[in-house]
């Protein structure tokens, strides 16, 4: 499931539906992403997120297509929220279900490290000096490297 939303979300209902009803799931992996406070040593008062709402669907559906490809899971959530949010704002959550822990703690991991290099979306992080847009980093890019199929 992929939900792309400005508005808040409660990992505890979410997560309660990626098991719910399903007896087979052995395992549920989670990652809940925070908007930080502090940018390369300076402070981030806020941080708009700006997308293009099918050009992000289309790429989130690939992410967890792959995702399903890789691991036996029996279900996967992203969920990425846009507009302003200020620091400690919930700003992303990935979670896979599976039969098996590996299968849902590795499938989090893809999932988060190639959402941060594949997801189409822009930060502007609002800091003492104005707005300034966030570029991709290099260990985002490396992380993916990892997933990489050879």
């Amino acid at each position: 499931m992929i939900m792309v939303q400005a508005e808040d979300f409660d990992v505890g209902r979410e997560l309660a539906k990626l098991s719910d009803g399903d007896l087979g799931v052995g395992g549920v992996s989670c990652f809940v992403g925070l908007v930080r406070d502090m940018a390369a040593g300076k402070p981030i008062t806020a941080m708009t997120l700006e997308h293009y709402p099918e050009m992000t669907e289309k790429a989130l559906a690939e992410i967890e297509a792959e995702a399903h490809s890789r691991w036996p899971l029996s279900g996967t959530l992203i969920i990425h929220r846009y507009g302003r949010l200020a620091p400690g704002d919930r700003i992303v959550m990935v979670a896979a279900s599976s039969a098996h822990r590996e299968a849902a703690i590795e499938a989090t991991h893809f999932l988060i490290d190639w959402l941060k290099t594949k997801a189409p979306f822009w930060k502007l992080e609002d800091t003492p000096d104005g707005g300034q847009w966030v570029d991709a980093r290099s260990s985002d890019t490396a992380a993916t490297e990892r997933w990489i199929e050879k």
